[in-house]
Formats: structure tokens, sequence, C-alpha cells
């Protein structure tokens, strides 16, 4: 094989050598074979705070809504984790979507049909960065889940694949560059939330668990089919399923539903990606991410070798520091109290000096805001966060 040919197949056939990667991609990677005093992968989860530090004049609107010059003024690293298309993010992966409108005009609210199906009251002309009500959803039984939503559920539906070759390019370039490639989906559990409804649904796992499991046999036909397209391409890092199955006191469902109707799926799921990767001595890292009391649910997701979660929500219990000390396997992010970066300097600086040098001795943990950074943090407040996590590099 030429040199040419086994350059191109570096982070798909078989890995990196640490000392060809880019710095931030050596210092992820460090970070998820938790690496004790690693320098810290600076990043940030997410914005609530953006419109209203423009509204209070903190900061002009060009700068503050362009990444660029967001990661420039906070100090974050280059990109170094590339996700592959996104299967459902924080709903059901249907093609094609339903129709998005407005079903009743309520002055400063609508209701509104979402892409999914769902009826949602939100703000008027404003459907993003908040909370909505969710009023109605879609499936109420298995005529409704067959008639309008599991035919949206088809694998080879040809939406599916539009765009695959730019994507998979893009994905290869990153696999080179030794970065860690993400297969980001939906979790079950918020998958079916999105097709049922939270309360609807936690009934649903006694009266019609037929429903249950129908329901996510089609979770499974698309998110295998559409990773193991990408998987002609690339290997595979990492698998994120996006859960959101706990809350400030533990799991929404006992343990013993977690097993009855998420794992058969999720370990056929894994499964087989473990079994078409192109270079198969790879770790498959395998992440949860869910709010609430995250500790809860680690036991019954180690099942299927979750080894990294997040975002470890501070007010519900959490603490990275515990759960550092009792699962020496676990990649972390998050865990930094959305709370505390609202109070003052001072209170940052303590908080921070407590926990950064316990976190960068083990290893293995991003900070982030426990969720994305909330209105009540002042700019000002944030640069002095920011500036304090970078002390700790």
């Amino acid at each position: 094989m030429s040199k040419e040919n086994i350059d191109r197949n570096l982070g798909i056939t078989k890995p990196v050598p640490y000392d060809k990667m880019s710095k931030e991609a050596q210092i992820l990677r460090d970070t998820y074979t938790i690496k004790p005093d690693a320098l810290i992968y600076q990043k940030e989860f997410g914005y609530y705070c953006l419109d209203e530090w423009i509204e209070r004049g903190e900061i002009d609107e060009k700068t503050i809504r362009d990444p660029a010059k967001r990661k420039e003024m906070f100090g974050y690293d280059d990109e170094a984790q590339f996700f592959l298309p996104v299967i459902g993010g924080c709903a059901a992966p249907f093609y094609p979507f339903y129709p998005e409108k407005v079903l009743e005009d309520r002055g400063t609210y609508e209701v509104v049909q979402d892409k999914t199906g769902r009826h949602v009251l939100c703000f008027k002309g404003r459907r993003d960065g908040f909370m909505p009500e969710y009023l109605d959803h879609p499936v109420k039984d298995m005529k409704t889940w067959e008639e309008n939503c599991k035919w949206r559920m088809n694998p080879e539906s040809p939406e599916r694949f539009e765009g695959l070759d730019f994507a998979m390019k893009s994905a290869i370039k990153a696999a080179n560059e030794g970065q860690i490639v993400t297969q980001y989906v939906v979790g079950g559990y918020m998958y079916l939330r999105s097709l049922i409804g939270p309360l609807q649904l936690l009934y649903m796992f006694y009266d019609n668990p037929m429903l249950i499991h129908d329901c996510m046999k089609s979770w499974l036909a698309v998110a295998d089919r559409l990773t193991a397209e990408y998987q002609k391409h690339v290997t595979i890092d990492e698998v994120l399923f996006d859960e959101d199955i706990c809350y400030n006191k533990g799991s929404l469902i006992s343990p013993d539903m977690i097993r009855e109707f998420l794992m058969p799926y999720y370990q056929q799921y894994i499964s087989n990606i473990k079994r078409r990767q192109l270079d198969p001595g790879r770790h498959v890292y395998i992440h949860l991410a869910t709010d609430g009391y995250i500790d809860s649910v680690i036991d019954v997701y180690r099942d299927i070798g979750v080894d990294r979660m997040s975002p470890f929500e501070v007010a519900s219990g959490c603490d990275v520091r515990v759960t550092g000390t009792q699962r020496p396997y676990m990649v972390m992010s998050g865990g930094i109290d959305k709370r505390v970066l609202a109070k003052s300097k001072d209170a940052i600086d303590r908080y921070l000096d407590d926990l950064l040098p316990v976190m960068k001795k083990r290893g293995g943990y991003i900070p982030t805001c426990d969720h994305g950074v909330p209105a009540e943090v002042t700019f000002e407040l944030y640069c002095h966060y920011r500036k304090r996590c970078l002390e700790y590099r």
C-alpha cells in the first residue's frame, strides 16, 4: 500500500498516531482516555443568555452571535469532535416531517404544529431557545401510531440520504485528523416521549407495552440503517444517546422498565455498530446525556457499556467529584453549577478553586455549564468564569 493510501486510511481503518493529531484532538483524546493532569478541553454546553446580554447592552449582537468570535472571546478550543448526521436529536427521526403550521392565535402566544406532529404553545414567532408547553402528541394508540407516524419511520426514505456525499467527505477529513467521530441519536425514552407525551408515556408502558415495543423496533431500524451507511466511510468513536430520562430525584421510569423497553434495542444497535467497524479494534464510547439526577441510572446503562455521561446538573444532586471517584472509568462533561455563575466573582472563584484541581488531577472531565448558560448569568460574570477555567488549563 502506498504512503498516500496509508495516510488516507488513518483514523478510519487504523488510529491516527498521537503526534499526527492537532493539539485539540490530542487534548480531547486524553480526556476520553482519562489521562491524569492532562490539559482540560475548553468548550461550552450552550446558551440561553445571548438575548439578555444583548438587551442589557453587555455585548453587541453581531459579536456574540458569531460562534468564531465567541470561541476567541471565551478561549474555547478548536473543534476536535465531528458529529455524523444527527438521527432524531430530541425527537422522532421522521421523514417526511409533518408540515409546520400555526393552529391557533392566542395573542402573545400561538399554538403550532411542529415537524414531529406535536401541538406546541409558544411565544408568537419564537419557537426556539426556551421550553414550550406541549399540548398534544401524535400517538395515542396502535391505530394512530400506524396511521400518523410509523410510515414516517421508513429507514429507506430517500430524504434520509440527501447530502450524504458531502457529510461523508467532512467525516473522513475529521477522522484523518484524529477527531472523535460521534453518532448522535435520539435516545429511546426521548423518542417515545416525543411520540406519546411525557405523562401519557408513563401510562403507556403499563397499558400498551406492545405499542412501545413496536415504536422501538422502528427506532432501531432507522438508527441502525443510517449508522450502517455512515460506517461504510468512517469508524465511529462514540455513540451519544440524548435520553433525558431523569428528573431531580432520579429516573422517570424504573430500572426494570429501562431493561425491558430500551435495553434490548440499545444492545442490538451497539452490537451492530461494533460488528461493522472498519477499525474493529476501536473502542466505542457510549455517551448518555440526561438532565436530572444522572447517577440514578448509571448502573442500568452500564449494561450497554456507558462510559461517558453529561451534563451532571448540580441542583439535582450531581457532583462530578463524587461520581468521578466512584466511577473511575467514567468520562464526564458538565457539572458546573449555573446558579453559582450568576452570583459573584468571589463565589465563582471559591467554587472553581474547590472543583477544578480535583477534576484536573483525575482527568476525563470537560467543565461546562450543567445546561445552557441561563439569562441570570451576566456577560461579565461569564467572562470571569471563562478566565478562571483557562487558568486551570
